[in-house]
C-alpha cells in the first residue's frame, strides 16, 4: 500500500461507462492466471447486461476510487451487507485502493448496524477477502452463460 489514498466518492449513473470498461479489463488482464479463455470471455459478457448495471446504480451502495481523474477501481454494497463487485483497475494493483474501498463498505454495513457480511468471491480475490478476515463457507460452480465458473461464498461476522 505504497501509493497516496484514492479519491473515494459515491458513484453515480455517469460511472456506469468507465466501470463497465474497468470490470471487463480486470478480468481479462488480472483473472487469466486463474481461469481459461472460455471462462473469461463468457464472464466479461456481464457488462453488457444493462439492466443489471441499472439496478446496481439504483438500489446499492456504490464507491468509487478516483485517481487524477480515472475510475481505479469501484465496489457496491447490496441489502447493506452483500458485496455484489469489487474491481481494481489493471493498472492499480496492490496500491491498497481494494482496502480503502473494503474498509469503506464494511463501515457502511456496520452503520447499518448489520452483524455478518456476505460476497461470492472469484479465485482471484479470494486472498484478498481472507486477508480482510472473510472465510469460505463453500466453494461453488456458477454457470455463466453456459459455462462454469468457480467462486467461494465468503462471509464476515461484524460486530
Amino acid at each position: 500500500m505504497n501509493s497516496p489514498t484514492a479519491k473515494i466518492r459515491e458513484g453515480n449513473n455517469n460511472d456506469l461507462a468507465k466501470m463497465k470498461q474497468l470490470f471487463t479489463d480486470t478480468i481479462t488482464h488480472i483473472c487469466k492466471k486463474d481461469y481459461d479463455d472460455v471462462q473469461i470471455e463468457a464472464w466479461k459478457l456481464g457488462a453488457e447486461n444493462e439492466i443489471r448495471w441499472q439496478k446496481v446504480m439504483e438500489n446499492q451502495y456504490v464507491l468509487i476510487a478516483e485517481s487524477n481523474g480515472e475510475i481505479t477501481g469501484f465496489i457496491s454494497l447490496d441489502q447493506g451487507n452483500y458485496i455484489d463487485f469489487l474491481f481494481v483497475h489493471k493498472d492499480y494493483q496492490n496500491q491498497g485502493i481494494a482496502f480503502q474501498l473494503y474498509q469503506l463498505i464494511e463501515h457502511e454495513a456496520i452503520k447499518q448496524e448489520k452483524t455478518f457480511m456476505t460476497a461470492d468471491v472469484s479465485k482471484t480475490a479470494k486472498p484478498f477477502f481472507e486477508k480482510m478476515g472473510f472465510s469460505i463457507v463453500r466453494e461453488q460452480s456458477v454457470p455463466v452463460r453456459g459455462v462454469e465458473l468457480t467462486n467461494y461464498k465468503m462471509e464476515k461476522k461484524l460486530l
